[in-house]
């Protein structure tokens, strides 16, 4: 792959030692996206994880404290980079429609390899976002991460994508209910055109998620 040097700046407060600084926390982000998507985030240890990249797990524990810290790194990572698209697909665009069907794109489609970072697997780390993210912040202590800034990333696409809506009309009520109703209704939706194919209606080789959510997005706005 091609490393085009393109840095994805995540919060240190969520790290020991900032992964992407050495091969190792690098390999600790790989074969992390990997082991969770191959047997869950419930099952995953940093043991495991020390076994699979030939590490003694103590090394693991000098980039994170714990996997759940892990997992909120994956996940602002992740949000970090979907910023970075967004902001990629809106730049020099005067159309305010255009901008914001750009960003309801890159939330709701599917996702590709970005060969700008090559030791992420964009594709197994959204299967992570899909799957188990809700156990980022669905915790007891949530409300003490949030004063800390654990969730700002994903905070940050709610609010840039909320003020395209405000762009399109500036008097709708309602854009961060908006928005993230649309981000965990299409993760709903890939997951059920996967896994539970009756409950949704994808059609093979079309955007009909991406597709549903423009129409609902600008019907609601107008």
């Amino acid at each position: 792959m091609i490393d085009l040097n393109i840095n994805i700046t995540i919060n240190s407060v969520l790290y020991t030692k900032d992964p992407d600084s050495s091969d190792l926390g690098r390999n600790i982000i790989t074969y992390s996206i990997e082991l969770i998507n191959e047997i869950g985030f419930e099952k995953f240890t940093f043991k495991k994880l020390s076994q699979k990249i030939n590490s003694p797990e103590s090394s693991v524990y000098r980039y994170f404290n714990n996997k759940h810290m892990l997992l909120i790194y994956l996940t602002s990572w992740y949000w970090s980079w979907t910023v970075y698209k967004i902001a990629l697909a809106t730049l020099n665009i005067k159309s305010s429609e255009e901008k914001l069907k750009n960003a309801i794109d890159i939330l709701t489609k599917p996702i590709l390899i970005d060969n700008s970072f090559s030791y992420v697997n964009e594709v197994l780390l959204n299967k992570i976002i899909i799957t188990e993210s809700v156990k980022a912040y669905h915790s007891i202590d949530v409300d003490i991460e949030n004063k800390k800034g654990y969730f700002e990333s994903y905070k940050d696409v709610i609010n840039r994508v909320s003020t395209l809506i405000l762009e399109v009309n500036p008097t709708f009520e309602y854009p961060h209910m908006l928005i993230t109703t649309v981000i965990e209704g299409a993760q709903q939706q890939h997951y059920y055109s996967e896994h539970l194919p009756s409950l949704t209606d994808t059609k093979k080789n079309k955007d009909s998620i991406s597709n549903f959510y423009n129409k609902l997005i600008f019907k609601l706005i107008s």
